[in-house]
Protein backbone atom coordinates (compact mmCIF):
# COMPACT_ATOMS: atom_id res chain seq x y z
CA UNK A 1 0.00 0.00 0.00
CA UNK A 2 1.59 3.50 -0.90
CA UNK A 3 2.47 6.34 1.26
CA UNK A 4 2.77 10.03 0.89
CA UNK A 5 6.24 11.17 2.71
CA UNK A 6 6.47 15.12 3.22
CA UNK A 7 9.50 16.48 5.22
CA UNK A 8 7.15 19.86 5.54
CA UNK A 9 8.58 24.20 6.25
CA UNK A 10 9.10 24.60 2.55
CA UNK A 11 7.91 27.71 0.88
CA UNK A 12 5.77 27.06 -2.20
CA UNK A 13 6.28 29.08 -5.53
CA UNK A 14 5.70 29.02 -9.60
CA UNK A 15 2.23 27.77 -11.14
CA UNK A 16 -0.01 24.72 -11.05
CA UNK A 17 -2.91 23.75 -13.54
CA UNK A 18 -6.23 22.42 -12.93
CA UNK A 19 -7.45 19.10 -13.85
CA UNK A 20 -10.72 18.54 -14.43
CA UNK A 21 -13.58 18.32 -12.14
CA UNK A 22 -13.85 14.27 -10.78
CA UNK A 23 -17.60 15.29 -9.60
CA UNK A 24 -18.42 16.65 -13.17
CA UNK A 25 -16.52 13.96 -15.09
CA UNK A 26 -18.59 11.17 -13.37
CA UNK A 27 -22.29 11.94 -14.05
CA UNK A 28 -21.21 13.12 -17.75
CA UNK A 29 -19.56 9.91 -18.45
CA UNK A 30 -22.52 8.11 -17.52
CA UNK A 31 -24.80 10.24 -19.61
CA UNK A 32 -22.85 8.15 -22.31
CA UNK A 33 -25.15 6.01 -21.94
CA UNK A 34 -28.14 7.72 -22.94
CA UNK A 35 -26.73 8.22 -26.59
CA UNK A 36 -27.00 5.62 -29.69
CA UNK A 37 -23.60 8.18 -31.14
CA UNK A 38 -20.41 8.37 -30.11
CA UNK A 39 -19.12 10.84 -27.44
CA UNK A 40 -15.34 12.63 -27.11
CA UNK A 41 -14.69 14.16 -23.64
CA UNK A 42 -11.66 15.98 -23.19
CA UNK A 43 -9.94 17.62 -19.95
CA UNK A 44 -10.66 14.01 -18.30
CA UNK A 45 -8.76 13.27 -14.66
CA UNK A 46 -7.05 10.46 -14.49
CA UNK A 47 -8.14 9.69 -10.99
CA UNK A 48 -9.36 6.59 -9.34
CA UNK A 49 -12.93 7.16 -9.38
CA UNK A 50 -12.99 7.94 -13.10
CA UNK A 51 -11.25 4.79 -13.51
CA UNK A 52 -14.15 2.53 -11.82
CA UNK A 53 -16.86 4.43 -13.58
CA UNK A 54 -15.06 3.47 -16.90
CA UNK A 55 -14.82 0.10 -16.04
CA UNK A 56 -18.56 0.16 -15.09
CA UNK A 57 -19.62 1.52 -18.30
CA UNK A 58 -17.09 -1.46 -20.09
CA UNK A 59 -19.08 -4.05 -18.09
CA UNK A 60 -22.67 -2.52 -19.45
CA UNK A 61 -21.30 -2.92 -22.97
CA UNK A 62 -19.83 0.51 -24.06
CA UNK A 63 -16.68 1.05 -25.97
CA UNK A 64 -14.23 3.22 -24.36
CA UNK A 65 -11.54 4.40 -26.08
CA UNK A 66 -8.84 6.11 -23.81
CA UNK A 67 -7.22 9.06 -25.86
CA UNK A 68 -3.86 11.15 -25.17
CA UNK A 69 -4.19 14.31 -23.37
CA UNK A 70 -6.90 12.92 -20.67
CA UNK A 71 -9.48 12.63 -23.18
CA UNK A 72 -11.86 9.43 -23.53
CA UNK A 73 -14.60 8.70 -26.44
CA UNK A 74 -17.77 6.59 -25.49
CA UNK A 75 -19.65 4.61 -28.21
CA UNK A 76 -22.88 2.62 -26.41
CA UNK A 77 -24.68 2.18 -29.27
CA UNK A 78 -24.23 -0.97 -28.48
CA UNK A 79 -24.62 -1.42 -24.70
CA UNK A 80 -27.24 -3.91 -23.84
CA UNK A 81 -26.70 -4.82 -20.22
CA UNK A 82 -28.39 -3.28 -17.66
CA UNK A 83 -27.09 -4.38 -14.25
CA UNK A 84 -24.29 -2.59 -12.82
CA UNK A 85 -22.48 -5.32 -10.19
CA UNK A 86 -22.13 -5.01 -6.52
CA UNK A 87 -18.11 -5.69 -6.93
CA UNK A 88 -17.88 -2.30 -8.63
CA UNK A 89 -20.76 -0.52 -7.29
CA UNK A 90 -19.21 -0.72 -3.73
CA UNK A 91 -15.79 0.59 -4.77
CA UNK A 92 -17.58 4.44 -5.39
CA UNK A 93 -21.02 5.50 -4.57
CA UNK A 94 -21.33 7.62 -7.41
CA UNK A 95 -21.94 4.24 -9.44
CA UNK A 96 -25.48 5.34 -8.50
CA UNK A 97 -25.71 7.63 -11.56
CA UNK A 98 -26.04 5.09 -13.76
CA UNK A 99 -29.47 4.42 -12.57
CA UNK A 100 -31.72 7.29 -14.29
CA UNK A 101 -29.78 6.69 -17.71
CA UNK A 102 -30.26 2.80 -17.42
CA UNK A 103 -33.64 3.35 -17.03
CA UNK A 104 -34.51 5.57 -19.40
CA UNK A 105 -32.89 4.17 -22.17
CA UNK A 106 -33.51 0.43 -21.86
CA UNK A 107 -36.70 0.31 -19.28
CA UNK A 108 -34.82 -1.40 -16.83
CA UNK A 109 -31.53 -1.24 -14.14
CA UNK A 110 -30.59 -3.29 -12.16
CA UNK A 111 -28.12 -1.41 -9.78
CA UNK A 112 -26.08 -2.70 -6.60
CA UNK A 113 -27.32 -0.51 -3.36
CA UNK A 114 -23.99 1.33 -2.44
CA UNK A 115 -24.40 1.50 1.00
CA UNK A 116 -22.72 3.97 3.44
CA UNK A 117 -19.27 5.48 2.97
CA UNK A 118 -16.48 6.73 5.81
CA UNK A 119 -18.65 10.32 6.06
CA UNK A 120 -22.20 9.80 5.96
CA UNK A 121 -25.05 7.23 4.90
CA UNK A 122 -25.85 9.45 2.14
CA UNK A 123 -29.39 7.54 1.62
CA UNK A 124 -30.42 6.62 -1.80
CA UNK A 125 -34.39 7.35 -1.24
CA UNK A 126 -34.45 11.06 -2.77
CA UNK A 127 -33.38 9.28 -6.43
CA UNK A 128 -36.41 6.27 -6.38
CA UNK A 129 -38.97 8.43 -5.16
CA UNK A 130 -38.13 10.75 -8.02
CA UNK A 131 -37.78 7.90 -10.40
CA UNK A 132 -41.13 6.39 -9.38
CA UNK A 133 -42.88 9.63 -9.90
CA UNK A 134 -41.90 9.36 -13.06
CA UNK A 135 -43.34 6.21 -13.56
CA UNK A 136 -41.13 3.47 -12.59
CA UNK A 137 -41.47 0.57 -10.56
CA UNK A 138 -38.63 0.14 -8.31
CA UNK A 139 -38.06 -3.31 -5.74
CA UNK A 140 -35.15 -3.52 -3.29
CA UNK A 141 -34.01 -7.15 -2.83
CA UNK A 142 -30.76 -9.14 -2.16
CA UNK A 143 -29.14 -5.86 -1.82
CA UNK A 144 -30.13 -4.75 -5.90
CA UNK A 145 -31.99 -2.02 -6.95
CA UNK A 146 -33.95 -3.41 -9.30
CA UNK A 147 -35.96 -0.50 -11.92
CA UNK A 148 -38.94 -1.00 -14.43
CA UNK A 149 -40.64 1.50 -16.94
CA UNK A 150 -41.88 0.63 -20.25
CA UNK A 151 -41.89 4.60 -20.91
CA UNK A 152 -41.50 7.30 -17.77
CA UNK A 153 -43.39 10.14 -18.00
CA UNK A 154 -42.51 13.66 -16.90
CA UNK A 155 -44.00 14.96 -14.05
CA UNK A 156 -43.80 17.10 -11.39
CA UNK A 157 -41.07 16.09 -8.62
CA UNK A 158 -39.93 18.45 -5.33
CA UNK A 159 -37.19 17.41 -3.69
CA UNK A 160 -36.72 16.81 0.37
CA UNK A 161 -33.00 18.68 0.13
CA UNK A 162 -31.13 19.46 -2.49
CA UNK A 163 -29.25 16.38 -3.54
CA UNK A 164 -26.55 16.39 -5.69
CA UNK A 165 -26.43 13.03 -7.57
CA UNK A 166 -30.52 12.80 -6.87
CA UNK A 167 -30.46 15.72 -9.04
CA UNK A 168 -28.45 14.76 -12.01
CA UNK A 169 -29.69 11.32 -11.60
CA UNK A 170 -33.10 12.10 -11.87
CA UNK A 171 -32.16 15.31 -15.03
CA UNK A 172 -30.68 12.16 -16.80
CA UNK A 173 -33.51 9.76 -16.70
CA UNK A 174 -36.33 12.89 -17.79
CA UNK A 175 -34.30 13.62 -20.97
CA UNK A 176 -35.95 11.19 -22.49
CA UNK A 177 -39.31 10.72 -20.62
CA UNK A 178 -42.83 11.66 -22.30
CA UNK A 179 -43.81 15.39 -21.76
CA UNK A 180 -42.35 17.71 -19.57
CA UNK A 181 -40.14 17.34 -15.79
CA UNK A 182 -40.03 20.09 -13.15
CA UNK A 183 -37.65 19.07 -10.40
CA UNK A 184 -37.82 21.57 -7.49
CA UNK A 185 -35.15 22.31 -4.48
CA UNK A 186 -32.80 20.93 -6.98
CA UNK A 187 -29.00 21.04 -6.38
CA UNK A 188 -27.58 24.54 -7.81
CA UNK A 189 -23.38 23.28 -7.76
CA UNK A 190 -21.58 23.87 -10.86
CA UNK A 191 -20.95 20.46 -12.21
CA UNK A 192 -24.91 19.75 -12.59
CA UNK A 193 -24.97 22.92 -14.99
CA UNK A 194 -22.00 21.14 -16.46
CA UNK A 195 -23.77 18.07 -17.20
CA UNK A 196 -26.94 20.11 -18.43
CA UNK A 197 -24.49 21.95 -20.76
CA UNK A 198 -23.57 17.89 -21.91
CA UNK A 199 -26.80 16.55 -22.28
CA UNK A 200 -28.01 19.55 -24.19
CA UNK A 201 -25.64 19.25 -27.07
CA UNK A 202 -26.47 15.67 -26.58
CA UNK A 203 -29.95 17.24 -27.75
CA UNK A 204 -32.20 17.26 -24.52
CA UNK A 205 -34.05 20.01 -23.54
CA UNK A 206 -32.97 21.74 -20.56
CA UNK A 207 -33.39 24.60 -18.87
CA UNK A 208 -32.70 25.90 -15.35
CA UNK A 209 -29.53 23.80 -14.21
CA UNK A 210 -27.20 25.66 -11.41
CA UNK A 211 -31.13 27.01 -10.43
CA UNK A 212 -33.35 25.36 -7.71
CA UNK A 213 -35.69 24.56 -10.35
CA UNK A 214 -34.97 22.56 -13.03
CA UNK A 215 -37.26 22.25 -16.27
CA UNK A 216 -36.83 19.36 -18.71
CA UNK A 217 -38.61 18.40 -21.85
CA UNK A 218 -38.67 14.89 -22.97
CA UNK A 219 -36.94 14.21 -26.54
CA UNK A 220 -36.89 10.75 -28.18
CA UNK A 221 -33.27 10.12 -28.20
CA UNK A 222 -30.03 11.64 -27.57
CA UNK A 223 -26.83 12.05 -30.33
CA UNK A 224 -23.21 11.99 -29.51
CA UNK A 225 -21.21 15.13 -28.87
CA UNK A 226 -18.05 16.64 -28.21
CA UNK A 227 -17.28 18.43 -24.44
CA UNK A 228 -14.57 19.62 -22.48
CA UNK A 229 -14.92 18.69 -18.60
CA UNK A 230 -14.97 22.44 -15.96
CA UNK A 231 -11.81 22.69 -14.25
CA UNK A 232 -11.90 21.04 -10.56
CA UNK A 233 -12.90 23.55 -7.77
CA UNK A 234 -12.18 21.15 -5.16
CA UNK A 235 -8.71 20.93 -6.57
CA UNK A 236 -8.12 24.48 -6.39
CA UNK A 237 -9.53 25.49 -3.22
CA UNK A 238 -7.21 23.13 -1.98
CA UNK A 239 -4.17 24.39 -3.95
CA UNK A 240 -5.20 28.16 -2.34
CA UNK A 241 -5.20 26.25 1.10
CA UNK A 242 -1.55 24.85 0.77
CA UNK A 243 -0.18 28.64 -0.17
CA UNK A 244 -2.08 29.68 2.64
CA UNK A 245 -0.37 27.52 4.99
CA UNK A 246 2.94 27.56 4.05
CA UNK A 247 2.70 31.47 3.80
CA UNK A 248 3.66 31.39 -0.08
CA UNK A 249 2.60 32.99 -3.31
CA UNK A 250 1.58 30.34 -6.13
CA UNK A 251 0.04 30.86 -9.48
CA UNK A 252 -3.37 28.61 -10.26
CA UNK A 253 -4.04 27.97 -13.97
CA UNK A 254 -6.83 26.81 -15.74
CA UNK A 255 -9.57 27.71 -12.74
CA UNK A 256 -12.98 29.04 -12.41
CA UNK A 257 -12.94 31.74 -10.27
CA UNK A 258 -16.87 32.33 -9.98
CA UNK A 259 -16.41 28.98 -8.93
CA UNK A 260 -14.63 29.70 -6.26
CA UNK A 261 -16.01 32.84 -4.39
CA UNK A 262 -17.12 31.74 -1.29
CA UNK A 263 -13.56 29.52 -0.57
CA UNK A 264 -11.64 33.01 -1.90
CA UNK A 265 -14.01 35.10 1.07
CA UNK A 266 -13.20 33.01 3.54
CA UNK A 267 -9.60 32.83 2.85
CA UNK A 268 -9.23 37.27 2.76
CA UNK A 269 -10.89 36.96 5.95
CA UNK A 270 -7.95 34.84 6.62
CA UNK A 271 -5.64 37.18 5.52
CA UNK A 272 -4.96 35.70 1.98
CA UNK A 273 -4.22 37.90 -0.75
CA UNK A 274 -5.86 37.17 -4.06
CA UNK A 275 -5.08 38.00 -7.96
CA UNK A 276 -7.62 37.05 -10.79
CA UNK A 277 -7.26 37.47 -14.50
CA UNK A 278 -9.05 35.15 -16.67
CA UNK A 279 -8.24 31.43 -15.53
CA UNK A 280 -5.91 32.57 -13.45
CA UNK A 281 -5.67 33.20 -9.66
CA UNK A 282 -2.45 34.25 -8.09
CA UNK A 283 -3.04 33.10 -4.33
CA UNK A 284 -0.26 35.59 -1.97
CA UNK A 285 -0.32 34.42 2.01
CA UNK A 286 1.71 35.40 5.25
CA UNK A 287 2.30 33.16 7.48
CA UNK A 288 0.44 35.02 9.89
CA UNK A 289 -3.25 33.75 9.45
CA UNK A 290 -6.51 35.22 11.36
CA UNK A 291 -9.33 32.96 12.84
CA UNK A 292 -12.13 32.34 10.54
CA UNK A 293 -15.37 30.67 11.35
CA UNK A 294 -16.90 28.59 8.45
CA UNK A 295 -20.82 26.86 8.14
CA UNK A 296 -20.72 24.16 5.29
CA UNK A 297 -23.93 24.09 3.24
CA UNK A 298 -25.21 23.30 -0.30
CA UNK A 299 -23.33 25.85 -3.26
CA UNK A 300 -22.94 28.44 -3.00
CA UNK A 301 -22.65 28.62 0.52
CA UNK A 302 -19.23 26.96 1.80
CA UNK A 303 -18.68 23.72 0.13
CA UNK A 304 -18.38 20.76 2.70
CA UNK A 305 -15.98 19.40 0.24
CA UNK A 306 -13.22 21.87 1.71
CA UNK A 307 -13.82 22.22 5.40
CA UNK A 308 -11.25 18.96 6.37
CA UNK A 309 -8.64 21.71 4.16
CA UNK A 310 -9.73 24.79 5.96
CA UNK A 311 -9.35 23.21 9.55
CA UNK A 312 -5.56 22.66 8.52
CA UNK A 313 -5.06 26.44 7.67
CA UNK A 314 -6.89 27.57 11.02
CA UNK A 315 -4.85 25.03 13.11
CA UNK A 316 -2.13 27.29 12.61
CA UNK A 317 -4.39 31.01 12.82
CA UNK A 318 -4.16 33.26 15.18
CA UNK A 319 -7.04 33.17 17.44
CA UNK A 320 -10.16 30.44 17.92
CA UNK A 321 -11.84 29.09 15.08
CA UNK A 322 -15.62 27.14 14.70
CA UNK A 323 -16.05 25.15 12.02
CA UNK A 324 -20.05 23.58 11.65
CA UNK A 325 -20.45 20.48 9.24
CA UNK A 326 -24.30 20.68 8.10
CA UNK A 327 -23.96 18.25 5.08
CA UNK A 328 -22.27 15.06 6.08
CA UNK A 329 -22.61 13.18 10.10
CA UNK A 330 -19.33 11.77 10.18
CA UNK A 331 -16.93 14.49 8.46
CA UNK A 332 -14.56 15.40 11.47
CA UNK A 333 -12.51 12.02 11.06
CA UNK A 334 -9.28 14.19 10.15
CA UNK A 335 -9.45 15.46 13.32
CA UNK A 336 -7.78 12.77 15.67
CA UNK A 337 -5.13 13.02 13.27
CA UNK A 338 -4.14 16.48 13.29
CA UNK A 339 -4.53 16.12 16.80
CA UNK A 340 -1.60 13.80 16.83
CA UNK A 341 0.78 16.14 14.61
CA UNK A 342 -0.12 19.14 17.46
CA UNK A 343 -3.81 20.72 16.60
CA UNK A 344 -5.99 21.94 19.60
CA UNK A 345 -9.28 20.78 18.40
CA UNK A 346 -12.24 20.23 20.37
CA UNK A 347 -15.21 18.77 18.93
CA UNK A 348 -19.17 18.40 20.27
CA UNK A 349 -21.78 16.84 18.20
CA UNK A 350 -21.34 18.69 14.43
CA UNK A 351 -19.11 21.38 15.40
CA UNK A 352 -15.24 22.10 15.87
CA UNK A 353 -13.29 24.45 18.25
CA UNK A 354 -9.92 24.95 16.74
CA UNK A 355 -7.39 26.87 18.90
CA UNK A 356 -4.27 28.00 16.79
CA UNK A 357 -1.07 27.05 17.61
CA UNK A 358 1.91 28.31 16.43
CA UNK A 359 3.07 25.14 14.80
CA UNK A 360 2.43 21.47 13.74
CA UNK A 361 5.13 18.77 14.35
CA UNK A 362 5.37 15.83 11.68
CA UNK A 363 4.04 12.91 12.21
CA UNK A 364 3.25 9.69 11.13
CA UNK A 365 -1.00 9.74 10.22
CA UNK A 366 -3.94 7.62 8.28
CA UNK A 367 -6.48 8.84 5.92
CA UNK A 368 -9.65 8.75 6.66
CA UNK A 369 -11.75 9.71 3.53
CA UNK A 370 -10.62 11.70 0.15
CA UNK A 371 -10.86 15.39 1.27
CA UNK A 372 -9.55 14.09 4.97
CA UNK A 373 -6.27 12.99 3.18
CA UNK A 374 -5.54 16.39 1.41
CA UNK A 375 -6.18 17.89 4.94
CA UNK A 376 -3.41 15.88 6.24
CA UNK A 377 -0.98 16.63 3.32
CA UNK A 378 -1.78 20.39 3.84
CA UNK A 379 -0.67 19.72 7.22
CA UNK A 380 2.03 18.02 6.36
CA UNK A 381 3.58 20.97 4.25
CA UNK A 382 3.28 23.12 7.41
CA UNK A 383 4.57 20.67 10.03
CA UNK A 384 8.24 21.05 11.29
CA UNK A 385 9.56 17.30 10.04
CA UNK A 386 8.43 14.18 8.77
CA UNK A 387 4.65 13.42 8.27
CA UNK A 388 4.43 9.96 6.62
CA UNK A 389 0.64 9.32 5.32
CA UNK A 390 -1.32 6.26 4.88
CA UNK A 391 -4.06 4.90 3.07
CA UNK A 392 -3.63 7.44 -0.13
CA UNK A 393 -5.72 5.38 -1.90
CA UNK A 394 -8.35 8.13 -1.01
CA UNK A 395 -6.48 10.85 -2.23
CA UNK A 396 -5.92 8.89 -5.32
CA UNK A 397 -9.58 8.94 -5.69
CA UNK A 398 -10.19 12.88 -6.33
CA UNK A 399 -6.63 14.20 -7.06
CA UNK A 400 -4.38 13.81 -10.09
CA UNK A 401 -0.81 13.42 -9.25
CA UNK A 402 -0.70 15.76 -6.08
CA UNK A 403 2.46 15.15 -5.09
CA UNK A 404 4.40 15.61 -8.28
CA UNK A 405 2.19 18.87 -8.31
CA UNK A 406 3.38 20.26 -5.00
CA UNK A 407 6.37 19.02 -5.54
CA UNK A 408 7.12 21.15 -8.80
CA UNK A 409 5.86 23.94 -6.39
CA UNK A 410 8.74 22.94 -4.25
CA UNK A 411 7.16 20.60 -1.68
CA UNK A 412 9.23 18.35 -0.06
CA UNK A 413 7.01 15.31 -1.08
CA UNK A 414 7.08 11.97 -2.17
CA UNK A 415 5.38 8.94 -2.75
CA UNK A 416 6.65 5.49 -1.42
CA UNK A 417 5.78 2.31 -3.04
Amino acid sequence: MDQIRICGGKKLNGKVKISGAKNAALPILTASLLAHWECSFSNIPNVRDVTTVLHLLSDLGAKVDLLENNSVKLDSSHVCGYEAAYDLVRTMRASILVLGPLLARFGRARVSLPGGCAIGLRPVNLHLNGLRKLGAKIELHNGYIDARADKLKGCNILLETPTVTGTENLMMAACLAQGETIIKNTACEPEILDLACVLNKMGAKIQGAGTDCIRIQGVDGLSGAKYSIMPDRVEAGTFMVAAAVTGSQIQIDDCCPEHLTTVMDKLREAGVEFEEKNDKITVSAEKDLRAIDIKTAPYPSFPTDMQAQFMSLMSLAQGTSMVIETVFENRFMHVLELIRMGADIKIEGHTAMIKGVSRLSGAPVMATDLRASASLVLAGLAAEGETLISRIYHLDRGYESIEQKLASLGAEIKRLK
